[in-house]
């Protein structure tokens, strides 16, 4: 009997950790989606937008381009538009970059925490 409700126990443990870890997975994708977002309103390109969010936000480029060949499949026709519109005249300074970048992710913070203080 003891060796079923262990297992019983292990299972539902398991399937806990799980949800949470896919929960978490989750969460993270939507930010890391709304930081390309925010990219995308600077007309940044997609290497633009990895180098921008790793430097900025800790963000690994392989998560960030994870996450943008994802909205790519999901908005193809948008994509496409969007690489068809961007000329190098659209491209902003290292600088206003940085800028940009900082403000998206104290604004993000502070979002963040005025939702969990309710």
């Amino acid at each position: 009997m003891d060796q079923i409700n262990t297992t019983t126990w292990s299972i539902c443990e398991s399937t806990t950790i799980y949800r949470v870890a896919e929960l978490y997975l989750y969460e993270n994708r939507i930010w890391v989606q709304h930081m390309i977002e925010k990219c995308l309103i600077f007309h940044m390109s997609k290497e633009e937008c990895m180098e921008a969010l790793s430097k900025h936000a800790n963000i690994k480029p392989v998560i960030t381009s994870t996450v943008w060949n994802e909205l790519e499949k999901e908005n193809k026709e948008f994509f496409e538009s969007y690489a068809e519109s961007k000329t190098k005249d659209d491209r902003m300074s290292e600088e206003e970059t940085s800028q940009m970048i900082q403000k998206m992710i104290d604004n993000a913070g502070s979002s963040s925490s005025s939702t969990t203080s309710k």
